[in-house]
């Protein structure tokens, strides 16, 4: 079966993720209000979630486990208040095996910059009180998100989901791919994947997005924020592009588009994601704007796309540099290219999977740690990344000049580890020399960048091996002085604080991943001036704004 029949089959192109029954504000079919009791027992072990807000809806999301088989009808409420007194939506829909009993709605009529609060009922039975808010219209002085990528079920506890589902300030969640991994993997944590090989079949990619959502600290991040998420390659498999992966061996474990259709739909069943465009069944890739001060730009430089990977190594100079090679798609480059060209918030941010920034790795020292050639590792990793297409960061940097766009901000996941870059066209021997000689060119006014990049941490897996930091902070001040920040071993999230002045990213890291109860702490702070495009070291974290809506109970 091909991609598009499975998520014709599943109702994903029809526009509408569920068939409501009710459509209403705090009305009922039934004259009683009451939802008739159903024949089996019902729960819902799954959490619920939110997500893709826009100004006048957002999605809401939950998996019902049914009694027994055949369709359940759900009633949800949606309230401005957390007691679900102040009642705005009431409305009842039903879901059925053929989409796995998710439950995704998308309740219109909502208040822009609002924060609402929601549950799903079956019966009696009730989920948890979720909090979502809607996106902002005109002017905004001051937004906070927080994001990550990565998180690997066995290798550790999700702490900084709990973390961050504490902050009640933010104004969305970034997930930045890999929201769960494909492998069999056990883990030393009593975290065993379920099912316990790798996922392959629609039954299995059911089973394992069920299992993440049972995490207590995924349930609390994704009740108290709304999400916006992108897929990487773990959600399909490892080093996965448009027409096969590294993971995947045709025939033994199936056909590609058949195994790529099986993902995107369990994704799109199990995620708080709106469908993007019922005409084209495999795009992810979608605006938001906040306001007059964001526009977020989530993009996907892993499934739509992707030329090849280049094996490595060493890299074919001709063939990397071919013009023709693609990590976006023209479909996907030319929506890019409008957007910035139409943009008018202060702030541009790209939501994307791998590292943007440049990499040079010829001009590293032979570093070795623990018999680890450090220069060897960076290369496994830099042909899956930007660097391995640099014609297509080259178009990127195109349209940002074409536009004579400042302020872009890059968000960036993928890679087990933090950065803060700041992004040239070619951070090559000129930045190198005037940074040895002279100091910053950017501070003397010597050379512009074009914008700055983020990368967060991961929430789990694992990054370089231990005792390299230093290392290798010291070789990219040396040879790579555009990398103003690098922290390798640690898992955490990255905190946006953003003004009209400045965007201000914090890299927030938990003492442990092997201790549930694992406390956070504050690492490291980079600033970027408007106009500027230049990371300068903030000299301590940005206050909570004052006056939150209260977290869900």
């Amino acid at each position: 079966m091909d991609r598009r029949s499975f998520l014709r089959q599943s109702g994903l192109l029809t526009g509408a993720t569920l068939v409501p029954v009710l459509s209403g504000c705090g009305e009922s079919s039934d004259p009683t209000g009451r939802e008739p009791p159903p024949t089996g027992v019902v729960a819902f072990k799954h959490g619920v979630a939110s997500g893709d807000p826009l100004t006048d809806r957002v999605i809401l999301w939950t998996r019902v486990t049914p009694g027994e088989d055949g369709p359940v009808t759900v009633r949800y409420q949606v309230a401005t208040d957390p007691a679900l007194q102040a009642i705005v939506v009431d409305e009842r829909v039903v879901t059925t095996a053929e989409r796995d009993y998710t439950v995704k709605v998308d309740p219109v009529g909502l208040s822009p910059g609002t924060t609402y609060y929601y549950r799903f009922e079956v019966g009696d039975v009730r989920s948890p009180i979720g909090r979502t808010k809607t996106l902002p219209s005109g002017a905004v002085d001051r937004l906070r998100f927080a994001f990550t990528s990565c998180s690997n079920y066995p290798a550790g506890y999700f702490n900084a989901y709990r973390h961050m589902a504490a902050r009640a300030d933010l104004d969305a969640v970034f997930h930045l791919g890999d929201f769960l991994y494909e492998s069999g993997s056990t883990g030393g944590l009593g975290r065993a994947h379920a099912p316990d090989h790798e996922i392959v079949t629609l039954t299995d990619y059911r089973q394992r997005h069920a299992q993440y959502k049972t995490d207590p600290d995924l349930q609390a991040l994704q009740r108290q924020h709304p999400m916006i998420c992108v897929w990487d390659d773990h959600e399909s498999t490892n080093d996965s592009w448009s027409d096969g992966a590294q993971n995947h061996t045709e025939g033994e474990e199936g056909v590609w588009a058949e195994r790529k259709a099986i993902a995107i739909q369990v994704f799109f069943e199990w995620m708080p994601i709106r469908l993007v465009d019922p005409a084209d069944d495999q795009r992810i890739w979608r605006q938001f704007t906040f306001g007059d001060l964001v526009d977020l730009l989530m993009l996907d430089t892993r499934l739509y796309g992707r030329d090849e990977q280049l094996p490595t190594p060493p890299l074919n100079p001709v063939t990397l540099n071919d013009p023709s090679r693609q990590l976006l798609g023209g479909v996907q480059e030319a929506w890019l290219a409008g957007r910035l060209a139409t943009s008018t918030a202060r702030w541009k941010l790209l939501g994307q999977q791998v590292m943007f920034g440049q990499l040079r790795l010829a001009s590293l020292p032979d570093l070795t740690v623990l018999g680890i050639t450090l220069a060897e590792e960076l290369l496994a990793i830099n042909a899956d990344q930007w660097d391995g297409y640099p014609a297509a960061r080259d178009r990127v940097f195109d349209m940002i000049e074409a536009n004579a766009q400042d302020d872009i901000v890059v968000l960036t996941g993928d890679i087990h580890s933090s950065w803060g870059i700041e992004l040239y066209r070619d951070p090559g021997q000129l930045l190198t020399l005037l940074d040895n000689i002279v100091g910053d060119p950017v501070d003397l006014g010597l050379i512009k960048a074009l914008g700055v990049e983020f990368v967060t941490p991961s929430v789990t897996s694992s990054g370089f091996p231990a005792g390299t930091t230093p290392l290798l902070q010291a070789a990219f001040n040396l040879v790579d002085p555009h990398i103003k920040y690098f922290e390798g071993e640690l898992h955490g999230y990255v905190l946006l604080d953003i003004t009209h002045e400045r965007t201000q990213g914090e890299w927030w890291y938990v003492d442990s991943i092997t201790d549930s109860a694992s406390g956070e702490y504050y690492a490291r702070g980079l600033y970027t001036l408007t106009g500027e495009n230049h990371l300068r070291r903030a000299d301590g974290p940005t206050d909570a704004r004052p006056g939150a809506p209260a977290l869900a109970p």
